[in-house]
């Protein structure tokens, strides 16, 4: 991808200049440096990722066309303290706030990419990406403009929000409200969101005119609630201290919001905009000076609080007035020739004092200072100044460092695989990053980490605990995606064809362990824990029950059974109910009981129960006795004959077949062979790590009421799809006589498909035992999948997985052609 020398040699040549530069500075002389770097990346996928991050952010109901197959439904109460409606949005970083003010922020200036560069976006094919994920939040913003003079800025509480470790789909926490209202006023909040909505209605103006007016109607009314109503919004609402306190007050927000109304009001009609052009030149005065000085602000950057610095560029765009154009020179040339402090790898360091986030601000202040390169033009001396600086500060972060590591996930060489990300984590004991499992479950592609905390080139470890340097958000990726379209627009570049990559699921996300607990000659006492690991994506198990296969001895007959519990964190045990001739079973009933991946009594629940009967008894031909340790006291392992079902639904287990009037089965052989598996299951937090069979997520095998095991067939109306499908079918690991299978089907259509179903014949007369994220189907060699109701969308250029269980013989070929929807696929190697 990258050529290794072209890199190298720039990132030398760089690191001469600056030295250069900074002894010239020392000796009084104005330095120049102005390096044209070469294009060593790939800009195309850079891009492609660093928006798919903005998916993985959504709070709310998952749209169809999000891509991140790992997030579900979340936040979905958001508002219901308040009577409103506020779910949507995005989730603020590695935690799970919904921050008004960075969220707008992020908006602006992903906005303001889209109006500058908005030709990269098409060519490269991720305009319907952007303009997804840009209309998701402005949707969010309408809902939280309640009235002309009403605007919720936050849900969720930081403190509380921050005590929970754990996927947002699980969260347990209030979620409380905040709003700005003409008593409780926020000029910076609302005037950033004015500029969000304004910009975004520019975006919007050539494709849905009815939703950019829209948008700008409420830009302008929230305009005039800041400017009419003045005050600092964590001033009133203090929940936002100290995590995103208006440190730069309010008086940039109202010049940027102006600028952005003007911009949008002359997009829909020329001349209509110029009352507040007048207003941002008029409160121009007001913003910030260095200290002891009337010099304008120039040694911070702009970023979520403070505006005044874009203000500067585009002012001097817009007007070519000398104030604005000295303001953003001096400013420009602060970072990219001055004193501005930096590594000696060349990465400008803005917050000395605290260490957030310096990629973030190195982004920013690359993409303000491509944008007014290309204001001034090539013929300009200052043009390869300010776009050499910028190219250098963006593929610092892309891999041209003294580190040669990338601070993009899943892209480039070593890049971070362990940001603070609680949905990347996918932990399930709460246990804070520092928890279990080792490393994240998710790539969260595209996201930007914080980077270097001081000025030294190695202040960063791929750390989740560390949030200064590994942390990622919304605003570090916003300006860092505009500036990734102006670099593919000059330099090009390729986004990845089969991107997402589907992702396989580390080991069982529901399932059951069990021992038995204590046993005599006419009782077994079973210990079984029910387990919720589920991170594709995590989600609540509070309609669950499990079910004990055991054999009646000839002569006795259920009357003679008694049930009872030792210890119970479920709920009731009932049966015995027959399920084939002399086979029956115990139902334990966990329906009131909340199992989910959010902490070390949540995640796993307990039950003791005991069967004894007052005749013959022989635990040995139970079915579900089968494969469990029998010594008493032993610890529970993945009991893959106690069927766990939720809502009905199998998730886990094998249920017993049919069988005949003999009333007998063979317990299953001790394989002679340890499959290996492709991934590494991730341990329990205590005791062993248990040897377990892969994941079945929600099959859609009904509860049987017969004597024998009925197969559901859902009625389901496939979409008919225009385009094509690509399926790629993976023998995770085989043994004798079984394997593990992997299914990854792939919409390359141009619309969404809406209910599937996957068909194909196996070549040698396999046999599907088990599946998981489906509902199958096998009629001899005959087989087919159907979505179940979670995964039935997907979306173009999206992809959804299936696993399973299958027995073989002699050979295990792998099927030569499928069809998605009586639609023939292409089969990947």
């Amino acid at each position: 991808m990258r050529n290794r020398l072209s890199q190298l040699t720039t990132f030398r040549l760089v690191s001469c200049m600056l030295l250069l530069a900074l002894i010239a500075t020392a000796i009084g002389l104005t330095p120049f440096v102005a390096v044209r770097a070469a294009p060593a990346y790939n800009y195309g996928e850079a891009l492609q990722k660093s928006i798919w991050f903005y998916e993985a952010q959504v709070s709310g109901p998952k749209p169809a066309w999000n891509r991140v197959a790992w997030r579900g439904d979340s936040a979905l109460n958001d508002g219901s303290d308040v009577s409103k409606n506020l779910t949507g949005g995005w989730f603020d970083a590695g935690d799970h706030v919904k921050f008004g003010l960075p969220m707008a922020a992020s908006a602006t200036m992903l906005a303001w990419g889209v109006v500058e560069y908005r030709e990269a976006y098409v060519s490269s094919g991720q305009l319907t990406h952007l303009l997804n994920n840009l209309r998701w939040v402005n949707d969010y913003f309408i809902k939280a403009h309640t009235a002309a003079n009403e605007l919720y800025v936050q849900v969720g509480d930081g403190n509380a929000d921050h005590n929970f470790w754990g996927p947002p789909e699980v969260m347990q926490m209030a979620r409380p409200a905040a709003k700005l209202t003409a008593g409780c006023p926020g000029s910076d909040a609302a005037g950033e969101t004015a500029a969000a909505m304004a910009a975004s209605s520019m975006v919007f103006r050539s494709t849905d005119a009815a939703y950019a007016d829209t948008l700008l109607t409420h830009a302008e009314q929230l305009y005039t609630f800041a400017d009419t109503y003045r005050g600092k919004y964590s001033d009133c609402v203090t929940g936002a201290n100290p995590f995103y306190t208006s440190w730069s007050g309010y008086h940039d927000e109202l010049v940027w919001g102006a600028i952005w109304l003007y911009r949008a009001k002359e997009a829909k009609q020329a001349g209509s905009g110029a009352s507040y052009l007048t207003k941002a030149q008029q409160y121009y005065t007001n913003l910030g000076t260095e200290p002891q000085s009337t010099i304008k602000s120039y040694k911070w950057t702009i970023a979520w609080d403070d505006k005044s610095y874009g203000a500067y560029v585009l002012l001097a765009k817009l007007t070519g007035g000398q104030t604005y154009r000295d303001d953003a020179q001096r400013w420009l040339d602060y970072w990219s020739v001055g004193a501005g402090p930096r590594t000696p790898g060349g990465l400008i360091i803005v917050d000395t004092g605290g260490g957030w986030g310096s990629l973030r601000y190195a982004a920013n202040t690359a993409f303000a200072a491509l944008v007014y390169a290309d204001y001034l033009g090539t013929g300009s001396s200052l043009y390869a100044r300010y776009h050499d600086f910028a190219v250098n500060q963006i593929n610092y972060a892309l891999g041209a460092n003294p580190n040669n590591r990338s601070y993009v996930i899943g892209f480039g060489n070593n890049p971070p695989i362990n940001p603070h990300h609680r949905a990347a984590h996918g932990s399930w004991i709460n246990g804070g990053p520092t928890g279990v499992p080792l490393n994240n479950r998710h790539m969260l592609y595209g996201a930007l980490v914080g980077g270097p905390t001081t000025t030294n080139d190695n202040a960063y470890t791929d750390d989740r605990g560390d949030f200064k340097a590994n942390e990622v958000a919304t605003d570090y990726n916003a300006g860092f995606t505009s500036a990734l379209a102006r670099l593919y627009r000059e330099y090009g570049g390729t986004p990845l064809v089969n991107f997402p990559v589907a992702e396989t699921p580390d080991g069982p996300e529901l399932s059951i362990e069990a021992s038995v607990n204590a046993s005599g000659t006419n009782f077994t006492e079973i210990k079984a824990y029910v387990i919720n690991k589920s991170a594709w994506p995590a989600r609540m198990l509070d309609r669950g029950t499990f079910r004990y296969f055991f054999t009646l001895e000839p002569g006795v007959t259920p009357s003679m059974l008694s049930l009872n519990t030792n210890y119970n964190q479920c709920g009731t045990v009932t049966g015995p109910t027959q399920w084939s001739d002399n086979i029956y079973y115990v139902t334990i009933n966990c329906t009131n009981a909340k199992i989910f991946p959010g902490g070390q009594s949540e995640y796993r629940k307990e039950v003791q129960f005991r069967i004894t009967s007052s005749g013959a008894w022989n635990p040995t031909n139970d079915w579900s006795y089968d494969g469990i340790p029998t010594t008493p006291g032993s610890t529970p392992v993945a009991a893959n004959k106690i069927v766990l079902y939720d809502n009905s639904v199998k998730v886990w287990g094998a249920e017993p077949g049919p069988i005949g009037p003999t009333n007998t089965f063979t317990p299953t052989p001790t394989r002679t062979t340890t499959p290996t598996r492709t991934t590494t299951p991730t341990p329990t937090p205590t005791g062993p790590t248990p040897t377990f069979t892969p994941t079945p997520t929600k099959t859609n095998t009904p509860t049987p009421t017969r004597t024998t095991t009925p197969t559901l067939t859902p009625t389901i109306t496939p979409t008919p799809r225009p385009g094509g499908c690509q399926v790629t079918y993976t023998i995770v690991n085989q043994w004798i006589p079984g394997f593990q299978g992997d299914v990854v089907i792939r919409n390359t259509g141009s619309t969404a498909i809406n209910n599937w179903t996957l068909s194909w014949t196996f070549p040698n007369s396999q046999t599907i035992t088990q599946l998981w994220n489906g509902s199958y189907t096998q009629s001899g060699a005959n087989v087919s999948v159907t979505n179940l109701s979670w995964n039935a969308t997907i979306g173009s250029n999206g992809t959804v997985n299936f696993g399973f269980l299958a027995n073989w013989n002699g050979t295990n070929a792998k099927p030569a052609a499928f069809t998605l929807n009586g639609t023939a696929c292409t089969v990947t190697p």
